[in-house]
């Protein structure tokens, strides 16, 4: 009896051990291996609690920072801003007492939520809730814009919840003056307190030899530098130049803004003076003739507490040594 009934048992021993390891392994995912095993790959992944704090700054200006960040269901429009862990109270009172700074509310969706609003996405819908919300706590609506960008954003474990989504950016309505010296010595950064754009920026910067530095400015999200007919005339002298003077060398200096971590500037800088090293190489320039330095945020030409500011301090200096 006790033979024909030894398969049973096993039988019933290898269904509770996998009933266990169901329990323990699937259901509470509680297995090391299977932990490791199911890696983070679509967009449905819990985001880090470190990731999660939030600032909001004005250049130098002003700065409010939070430990936690604005929450959205998935394909909500309404901001969770207890999950702030802070209030926007001190961004009111600046904005009351600075008219003339406007400010960007930008909105943040992404493709697979679904945008049961009327706006047009559900990034003008998150930007426009809030704008709503600063407006009501006295802030003229002619003083704050909104806009909307698609990403592939971050969703918690569950899928249901967003950490983030919103944007801030400031910038200037003063009054158009053309660009003036800081208090202090004329080496300090400029002051530029009428909007400008990267063109225009491109368009000031004009050629009287090789040997004096220039300026080259790009179109946001663009790795061509803006040509104009000085950046042209400088190139034009300055490969007959070095062709000529093989001793000599072309020195790239790359230079950003202050917003961002320190590091990952300094890397922005060099990335940008090696793309203009790169179009020289083809126009036939060696290698060993182009020097490339990357100062990051350390040389501000401009103040960054602007935004034209901050356009006129993303640059590449050229010059002949």
């Amino acid at each position: 009896m006790l033979t024909n009934k030894i398969p049973w048992i096993i039988l019933l021993g290898l269904w509770m051990a996998g009933s266990t390891w169901w329990h323990v392994c699937k259901i509470k995912q509680l297995c090391v291996d299977d932990v490791k095993a199911t890696p983070a790959t679509t967009e449905e992944t819990a985001a880090p609690t470190t990731a999660n704090a939030f600032m909001i700054a004005d250049g130098d200006r002003f700065k409010l920072e939070f430990p936690g960040n604005f929450s959205f269901a998935k394909s909500g429009a309404n901001a969770n801003m207890n999950s702030l862990g802070g209030s926007l109270d001190a961004m009111v009172a600046y904005l009351k007492a600075n008219p003339g700074r406007t400010l960007e509310i930008k909105g943040y969706y992404s493709a697979n939520e679904t945008n049961s609003t009327s706006f047009p996405n559900l990034g003008i819908a998150r930007a426009e809730g809030l704008k709503q919300y600063l407006v009501q706590q006295g802030i003229p609506a002619g003083s704050i814009t909104t806009s909307a960008e698609e990403r592939n954003l971050a969703f918690t474990a569950k899928g249901d919840s967003l950490y983030g989504g919103l944007d801030f950016a400031f910038a200037g309505v003063e009054k158009p003056v053309e660009a003036e010296p800081v208090a202090g010595t004329t080496s300090e950064p400029i002051k530029i307190t009428k909007e400008v754009t990267e063109k225009e920026l491109a368009n000031s910067e004009k050629f009287t030899s090789v040997f004096k530095p220039i300026d080259l400015y790009f179109q946001l999200g663009e790795s061509n530098y803006i040509k104009t007919e000085d950046t042209k005339k400088f190139f034009g002298e300055a490969i007959r130049y070095l062709a000529e003077h093989k001793d000599k060398k072309l020195l790239l200096t790359g230079h950003t803004d202050s917003s961002g971590p320190e590091n990952v500037n300094m890397e922005l800088s060099r990335d940008r003076a090696n793309d203009v090293k790169a179009r020289l190489r083809k126009a036939g320039v060696s290698s060993e003739q182009i020097i490339v330095k990357a100062k990051g945020e350390t040389e501000p030409k401009a103040d960054n507490s602007t935004m034209s500011g901050r356009k006129a301090n993303r640059r590449v200096t050229v010059v002949v040594q």
